[in-house]
């Protein structure tokens, strides 16, 4: 049968409320079985405890969550459970942390490249030209030299009838 969430939502406050009845005892005042008030209830807690949970996570500082991420990563993997239940997080948050402080370290520092507008830029980047100009020609001289020897392979060494010809 369905309920309304107006009524499922005045039966966990009956249940919740401090002097409130047992799932059992309002299953038989209502009509409704005691299962399904038991889920409800137990329903209404998981939300209740991950919104609280949710809203201790935001309310962080940024130092506290700097101090909450080195602490757990000096911890082993036992002795950090017990530390996140207490403190009422998730180590997903911890790895959001994390990251969100890598993200923003990375962003602090200077880049690899140099500005090519200083003096120490230009000749960099001069020299980075003059690297690239060398290595293009030791490549051609090494596509000659194999080439080279491939026609060697091919047609030999010159003997003396090849002397001959060319007038030597």
């Amino acid at each position: 049968m369905k309920y309304s969430e107006a009524f499922k939502s005045k039966m966990v406050r009956k249940m919740a409320s401090p002097d409130g009845p047992s799932a059992h005892a309002l299953a038989q005042d209502v009509g409704v079985h005691q299962s399904t008030l038991s889920r409800w209830l137990r329903q209404a807690a998981r939300v209740q405890d991950m919104t609280k949970r949710d809203q201790a996570s935001r309310s962080w500082s940024a130092a506290q969550k700097l101090e909450a991420v080195f602490e757990a990563a000096s911890l082993s993997e036992e002795d950090l459970g017990p530390i996140l239940r207490r403190k009422g997080l998730y180590r997903k948050d911890l790895e959001q942390w994390r990251g969100e402080m890598l993200k923003g370290l990375e962003a602090k520092l200077p880049h690899r490249r140099t500005s090519s507008k200083t003096p120490e830029g230009r000749r960099v980047r001069e020299l980075e030209k003059e690297l690239r100009r060398k290595d293009a020609a030791l490549a051609e001289t090494a596509a000659l030299l194999v080439l080279k020897k491939k026609v060697q392979a091919i047609w030999g060494a010159e003997d003396a009838a090849t002397t001959r010809r060319r007038g030597k």
